[in-house]
């Protein structure tokens, strides 16, 4: 932890693995303070979001670029002015009105807890402004400060919903908050809305921005929250095209994510395994976040209508017009044929590349999918087409230690996950439970979250005390190690949300993402403890193995 003294202030830095550093501050409005000192003078070198939590602001970088001790130390003695959050005063943010009807399934609940009727929770609520504190979790999701202490005081649901549907109006952790899309969720649903808190395609993008002032107005009929759904997709007139005819398990395009904007609730999403991507890429010859196909456990049938060159690195069984494709190698493929991705062998992701890459309309920058919010196309659906890039000249092959990062195996042996501590601290008896026990991956982990059992227990009762109930809410990263109530540890993918409430007892270092990324159900799963030097160790060492991986130039090989 790195701390700043000066003029009597004092501001704690803590490291978020080797990707990120978190600050906290004395208030919501000295966050948004520091947050607005940090991006003012233009954002420094390496840095790719800014996240405003609740008494904290987080700053995540790419560690290949950024100094991260720098950053730590530049975080903590920074000095900032209280000129106002998100670019005003508070005292001088717009009010937004909200129509809402007051009659969701907790509102009994929430009375109850709080000691008052169902109709003295609504007066209340109606007679509130509420300001908008920060946002996150979702894109579009304003934390809402300014509840009545009675209903502050109102704990999150003591299970949470598999869905809350959108515009649903709710109170948690001494929040209140508008759910913009349908998602999970363990807040007291009270209400809901039909306005629209979210537009990917039309900037500001967010309705809601802190400082913002917010009343609730109570309504009979708020209307319904219109979903965005999804055409086909189709590739521009007369471009190459790439046809799907068989969708796999879950095909969805993947490129580098989402980045500038975790800020409005937006997460990066991207491939779930960044190395093994941009190795397909540079055997393609593309750019290392170009957008290719990621495949889980199966993978789709493609029709080609004109002449490419594609890679399938890894142990995966492909095939072209039913001939074995060679892994690790670039495959030239002519207009009509068809490439059939089956299983994806010991790892539960691969990746397609095809030289130019995948070429569909981005969304607030990104062609990735997000399973999550839904931004993106989402998985790919038969019939589904979509255009090739203009593409350069394919490499000649690559060496199976670029996608394994140093010879890290799959089953039967333990995948290794490399972790800094923190920034929430267990007991030593429970540290070491953690770091010496071989967790298995459960069959609920998805692109969200990699959840884990015990090889005894199974998932079965807590093997982890959390060092408390819950923290304030605060941004977290792809591997950050949360460790909520009923004690299970989940690790963080790529589509997590961008502000979470558990504790984050450990954090995946960005050299193993991938390797969190290739984790199947019922894999064995260890985490290993590496210092900051340790990390930037292993990522260095992870860069320059996938840079001696991809060798000579299509058509020849170098082995």
């Amino acid at each position: 932890m790195t701390v700043a003294r000066g003029s009597g202030a004092v501001r704690p830095v803590h490291r978020l693995g080797d990707t990120a550093v978190v600050a906290g501050t004395t208030s919501v409005t000295d966050a948004h303070a520091l947050a607005a000192g940090l991006t003012g003078g233009g954002r420094r070198p390496g840095v790719e979001d800014v996240v405003v939590g609740y008494r904290s602001v987080t700053v995540v970088a790419d560690p290949t670029v950024a100094d991260m001790g720098a950053l730590a130390e530049d975080l903590a003695r920074l000095r900032v002015g209280r000129a106002g959050v998100g670019g005003g005063a508070r005292s001088g943010g717009r009010v937004v009105e909200v129509p809402v009807a007051f009659d969701g399934p907790d509102l009994d609940e929430v009375g109850a807890r709080s000691g008052l009727t169902p109709a003295e929770v609504v007066r209340l609520l109606a007679a509130t402004p509420f300001t908008v504190a920060f946002l996150g979790f979702l894109p579009g999701f304003a934390y809402l400060e300014g509840l009545p202490p009675a209903l502050a005081a109102v704990p999150r649901r003591s299970t949470p919903r598999a869905a809350v549907g959108a515009g649903s109006v709710a109170l948690g952790g001494g929040f209140a908050g508008i759910y913009p899309q349908a998602s999970p969720g363990g807040w007291q649903v009270v209400g809901r809305t039909g306005m629209a808190l979210f537009d990917p395609d039309r900037p500001p993008f967010a309705l809601l921005r802190p400082g913002d002032v917010v009343r609730l107005c109570v309504v009979d009929d708020p209307g319904t929250v219109s979903g965005r759904r999804r055409p086909p997709l189709r590739p521009p007139r007369g471009a190459p095209a790439v046809v799907v005819e068989e969708p796999g398990l879950l095909s969805t395009v993947q490129d580098r994510g989402r980045v500038g904007v975790a800020g409005l609730g937006v997460p990066r999403a991207g491939a779930a395994d960044p190395f093994r991507l941009r190795a397909a890429n540079r055997l393609v010859g593309n750019d290392d976040g170009a957008a290719a196909i990621e495949v889980t456990a199966t993978g789709p049938g493609l029709r080609f209508t004109g002449a490419a060159h594609v890679a399938v690195p890894g142990p995966v069984a492909a095939s072209l017009d039913g001939w074995p494709v060679p892994p690790d190698t670039v495959v030239p493929v002519t207009a009509g044929q068809v490439l059939s991705v089956g299983t994806t062998g010991s790892d539960l992701r691969a990746y397609v590349a095809v030289a130019g890459g995948v070429d569909i309309p981005a969304v607030l920058g990104s062609r990735s999918s997000d399973v999550l919010t839904g931004l993106g196309p989402g998985p790919l659906r038969r019939g589904d087409a979509f255009g090739i890039g203009a593409p350069s000249r394919p490499r000649g092959s690559l060496a199976r230690v670029a996608w394994e990062q140093g010879g890290r195996g799959g089953p039967p042996v333990a995948r290794v996950l490399r972790v800094m501590v923190g920034p929430d601290q267990l007991g030593p008896d429970q540290w070491d439970r953690l770091v010496t026990r071989s967790w298995v991956v459960a069959a609920a982990s998805d692109r969200v979250g990699v959840r884990l059992g015990t090889d005894s227990e199974a998932g079965t009762g807590p093997p982890l005390e959390p060092p408390a109930p819950g923290v304030a809410s605060r941004a977290v990263v792809t591997g950050a190690v949360q460790v909520p109530p009923d004690g299970m540890p989940v690790a963080l993918l790529c589509d997590h949300a961008t502000v979470g409430g558990y504790p984050v007892v450990a954090t995946v270092v960005s050299a193993d993402v991938g390797v969190l990324g290739r984790c199947r159900p019922g894999d064995a799963v260890r985490f290993e403890p590496v210092d900051a030097p340790g990390a930037a160790r292993a990522r260095a060492a992870a860069e320059q193995a996938l840079d001696r991986a991809v060798a000579g130039w299509y058509p020849v090989r170098t082995d």
